[in-house]
């Protein structure tokens, strides 16, 4: 099996108020996005991710690594991989603006996008049709090294003796992406239409979110195990689908 950890960066000096934060402003979280992702770094201590994957931008990178610097001890050294097709939306026009700001200069547009996300690009930057066919793309080739790692997982099993007869190792891995991308990802993972990801899905910042696709299923296969669980950042510890 493989087990997906999603989350988002962690706050930004651009978070508050809310804009559209895309690919083209490469902040820095904040200090209170490094309390953030440490909250969860915590509360992931104890999984042993076999990869790390993040969006290059450095907001997503940052988070990452204070995640897998809490990890076993075995696992820090290794190297994150950043994946472009994880990238936030790119908002074009509307990038660093608030909706404050945006509906002041381009409100009717803005309230067209709305209603349609999925097929209306904002204005110079992409549609979610643009970020879905590059989340897929990811998520497409995920699966297909997780089938060759299981068969070398099973063939180990098999001539070691070890693990039960017809066991499914568990394969835990993360991903630290985008508020907009991340929803666009579950929508994809969940065959759930994506014209609503707005609407259906929320993505808070270092948020604890976990699909899981048993060996041989479809990009769009996938079983939602937690979604949206903010509880570390209230003290909490535990891994809610171990």
């Amino acid at each position: 099996m493989l087990t997906l950890v999603l989350t988002r960066h962690g706050l930004t000096d651009r978070s508050v108020p809310e804009q559209h934060l895309g690919q083209h402003l490469d902040v820095s979280i904040n200090e209170a996005g490094r309390r953030q992702a440490q909250a969860l770094a915590q509360r992931l201590a104890s999984i042993a991710f076999d990869r790390v994957i993040t969006s290059p931008l450095f907001r997503a990178r940052e988070t990452a690594e204070l995640i897998v610097r809490a990890g076993p001890r075995h696992a820090r050294g290794w190297a994150m991989e950043a994946d472009p097709r994880l990238r936030e939306m790119d908002y074009g026009a509307w990038e660093g603006r608030t909706y404050a700001e945006i509906d002041e200069t381009d409100g009717a547009f803005r309230r067209q996008w709305g209603q349609a996300p999925d097929t209306l690009a904002c204005p110079g930057g992409e549609s979610g049709l643009d970020v879905a066919e590059r989340v897929r793309s990811f998520l497409g080739d995920l699966l297909d090294e997780h089938r060759a790692w299981y068969a070398r997982a099973s063939f180990r099993a098999a001539t070691s003796g070890w693990g039960r007869p017809g066991s499914r190792p568990e394969r835990p891995v993360l991903a630290v992406g985008h508020g907009t991308s991340n929803r666009i990802l579950l929508c994809v993972a969940l065959g759930v239409p994506l014209a609503g990801y707005r609407q259906r899905f929320v993505q808070d910042y270092v948020n604890l979110t976990v699909l899981r696709w048993e060996v041989g299923a479809a990009a769009d296969q996938a079983t939602l195990l937690v979604m949206n669980d903010q509880s570390h950042l209230r003290g909490l510890t535990e891994v809610p689908w171990v």
